[in-house]
């Protein structure tokens, strides 16, 4: 063997672990939904240390229907100093944006409204829908004190036929994700079952009409098997790989039953298309959350750790 030969099976022999390493996804990369796992800020940080987590994902403030994005700046920093010293980071801000009716289309499946009932709707939805830019700049400037880069965004409610809508949602998006870039952020369409973007077919197909660094995609895959897609390996083999930045579990796709993914398979892949950001959990389990949290974080990681 000459000089140069043993030189390159050492260095691919050193790199390989280093590869590993930086893909594997074990405990150090798992996160989980505050206000799903505790019902105060001090119970959630307790569920962090029980189960040697790094990261977490942000909603509501545990046990308080306010939103963190609706907090003001001081709660905001104060937030961030008690992650700070609990060792925690946040991986994700978990905002409404555009989660409502684009004003002008129908909603699929709407339970029916008596006719002021639709009016005092609608009016909500184009207030919403007026204040889109300035509910942006606040999670922005939420995101940006709680020490995260990824928020996530809808694609307003689902319509009987949302792939030709999502040109359209597209140009409402596309000047959300220029802003998002300008202030370092990014964006994530999560595929919601309830909103127009929900399988993974419908996840490619946006990335495709904005192909913007700021805008990329929070997949779970559970919620694509509610709108009748198999989310893997079918649908995962749709999505592009470089864009997915952010992952979570729903407790009924790790515990038993018959909604139960294979995490394990999924695990593996993300790992071999070179997926580095974090897997959070959001349970989703409402009849006992706090008990399935714990339960769902077990088999997370009890997966994480015995897969081949």
């Amino acid at each position: 063997m000459n000089q140069f030969t043993r030189r390159s099976l050492l260095a691919s022999t050193l790199a390989a672990p280093l590869w590993a390493k930086k893909n594997h996804i074990g405990r150090d990369r798992i996160s989980t939904i505050t206000d799903e796992n505790a019902k105060s800020p001090a119970e959630a940080l307790a569920f962090v240390k029980q189960y040697g987590l790094q990261w977490v994902e942000l909603r509501n403030v545990p046990g308080d229907k306010k939103h963190y994005i609706q907090l003001t700046e001081p709660e905001l920093k104060q937030a961030a100093k008690e992650f700070k010293e609990a060792g925690v980071r946040v991986s994700f801000l978990n905002s409404g944006l555009l989660k409502f009716v684009l004003p002008g289309t129908e909603q699929a499946r709407r339970r029916p409204e008596t006719p002021e009932a639709k009016a005092k709707r609608m009016a909500n939805d184009q207030r919403q829908f007026d204040g889109r830019m300035e509910e942006l700049d606040r999670s922005i400037r939420a995101a940006h004190i709680l020490g995260t880069d990824k928020i996530r965004v809808f694609a307003f409610m689902r319509v009987e036929d949302p792939m030709a809508l999502l040109p359209r949602i597209a140009e409402v998006i596309a000047p959300m994700a220029k802003v998002a870039e300008r202030e370092g952020v990014q964006l994530l369409v999560e595929n919601e079952s309830a909103c127009n973007v929900g399988t993974c077919a419908e996840l490619a197909a946006m990335m495709k009409l904005i192909p913007s660094k700021a805008l990329n995609l929070n997949w779970d895959p559970l919620n694509g098997l509610h709108v009748k897609e198999e989310p893997f390996p079918t649908g995962y083999h749709l999505l592009p790989k470089k864009r997915i930045q952010n992952v979570q579990i729903k407790g009924k796709s790790i515990l038993a039953g018959p909604e139960k993914l294979d995490w394990a398979g999924i695990f593996n892949a993300l790992e071999k298309d070179g997926y580095t950001g974090q897997v959070g959990l959001e349970c989703h389990i409402f009849e006992r959350l706090v008990e399935a949290s714990h339960d769902s974080m077990k088999e997370i990681l009890r997966v994480c750790e015995n897969r081949s």
